[in-house]
C-alpha cells in the first residue's frame, strides 16, 4: 500500500491516543514506517473484545457486591488476567491466588502479598482492598456508547 493509502479511521478505539506503525511504499518504492490510527474493521473487533471484558468485570463487580468474590476477581477480569497468568506476574502459587479470591482469606492477606497484586495491576494496595465503584473507564466504553446514540438517533436500533 502506498503511504497515502494507509488507513486513518478518526473513530478509533482508544480516541487517537494510540497509533501503530504500519509498512506502505514511499513515492520511490522505498518501504517505510508510516504511523496509523486504525482502520474501521480492526477497530470493530478490537470493540468487541473490549466489551467481552467490560462484561464481564461487570459480573466480577455484581459478584463481589453479592460476596461471592474478593475484589481481586474484578482486577483479574479488567487486567485480563487468568490464574496462570496472575501466578506467573506475582510469584504467587495458582492455588494461593485461588484461596484469594475467596473474600474471607482476602480479607486476611498480608501486606506483601497485597503489594504485589496492586503492582501488577498497577493500583494502590487501598484500591485492591477496596474494591472498584464502577466499570465505565474501560477503553472504548465512550466508543460504544456514542455509536449506540448514533445507531438510537440514526433509527439503526
Amino acid at each position: 500500500m502506498k503511504r497515502e493509502q494507509v488507513p486513518q479511521d478518526d473513530e478509533n478505539l482508544m480516541e487517537g491516543r494510540t497509533r501503530e506503525v504500519c509498512y506502505a511504499v514511499d513515492e520511490k518504492g522505498d518501504y517505510i514506517q508510516v504511523l496509523s490510527s486504525g482502520w474501521e474493521p480492526k477497530n470493530a473487533a478490537l470493540l468487541q473484545a473490549w466489551e467481552q471484558i467490560n462484561d464481564e468485570a461487570k459480573e466480577a463487580l455484581e459478584r463481589i457486591k453479592a460476596g461471592k468474590v474478593s475484589p481481586l476477581a474484578f482486577y483479574m477480569a479488567q487486567g485480563m488476567f487468568d490464574v496462570a497468568l496472575l501466578s506467573d506476574y506475582t510469584d504467587i502459587p495458582k492455588r494461593k491466588i485461588k484461596a484469594h479470591l475467596d473474600p474471607e482469606t482476602f480479607r486476611h492477606l498480608d501486606e506483601t502479598t497485597l503489594a504485589k497484586y496492586a503492582e501488577v495491576f498497577s493500583i494502590s494496595i487501598e484500591e485492591l482492598v477496596n474494591g472498584p465503584k464502577t466499570t465505565d473507564a474501560f477503553p472504548g466504553e465512550k466508543q460504544r456508547k456514542s455509536i449506540q446514540d448514533n445507531s438510537r438517533h440514526n433509527g439503526d436500533a
